[in-house]
């Protein structure tokens, strides 16, 4: 029995290891939950809040993403529609099949700064459309939510300054390709309202999370369970066996 107890002890300690990491990894997802909870909570409180005034030109060099994204604010200014940014886009629900453009577009503050707005959708085939470049004239005061930079990944083309085409929405590298010095670190996205001719076109805000953290978990300690299961199994077989 003994020699039998240590042909066993070399699979119970691998065992032992790969179940206590994967539910490891199974503990790790609840904390995710509980963080990502606590985020979908926070961006639902501050997207459906009141308007408030955008954060302060002085406070924009400290201003980190988690401080004022999805943040529902209100601006007042005028846009300089001779200056603009186009960042490629699928079409967002209800805007039909055809890919194009958030439409990006300076809005010079009353109070001295500029915030980059995304005026919405613009359909390929309406590129060369300049109507959009006309209006809205004159002052302005817009609603909608500030959003941070716009995360790349490995499939994410590069940009194409030149051609004034992005493919990310980062506030800093906008600003620098329409050449505003005095930007602040965000973007507004503005708030949907009663549809009106002409383009580009305003469409609802995106404002979900995915929050897969919870089957996650499971499938970690389900995984853990079946290894311990299977030593088990194997460790009564041989010893019934003997």
């Amino acid at each position: 029995m003994k020699a039998e107890a240590r042909a066993l002890l070399g699979p119970a300690i691998f065992s032992l290891v790969m179940a206590a990491l994967l539910a490891g990894l199974g503990v790790w997802q609840l904390r995710r939950l509980a963080w990502k909870e606590a985020l979908i909570e926070r961006v639902e409180t501050r997207a459906t809040a009141a308007p408030v005034a955008p954060p302060p030109r002085a406070q924009w060099e400290a201003l980190a993403p988690q401080d004022y994204d999805f943040t529902h604010v209100r601006a007042s200014g005028h846009f300089d529609l001779a200056r603009e940014a186009l960042i490629f886009s699928p079409p967002p629900s209800g805007a039909g099949v055809e890919p194009g453009y958030r439409v990006i577009a300076p809005l010079l503050l009353d109070g001295g700064g500029a915030i980059l707005v995304d005026r919405g959708f613009l359909p390929l085939s309406q590129r060369g459309d300049e109507t959009r470049k006309r209006e809205p004239a004159g002052p302005v005061t817009i609603a909608g939510l500030l959003r941070g930079p716009q995360a790349r990944n490995l499939f994410t083309p590069a940009d194409a300054p030149q051609e004034g085409l992005f493919y990310t929405a980062d506030a800093r590298a906008l600003a620098a390709y329409l050449k505003i010095a005095d930007a602040a670190p965000f973007l507004l996205e503005l708030d949907p309202a009663t549809p009106t001719p002409g383009l580009p076109r305003v469409y609802d805000h995106n404002i979900e999370l995915s929050n897969n953290h919870l089957s996650y978990a499971i499938t970690w300690f389900s995984l853990s369970a079946a290894v311990a299961g299977g030593f088990a199994f194997y460790a009564f077989g041989r010893l019934r066996r003997r």
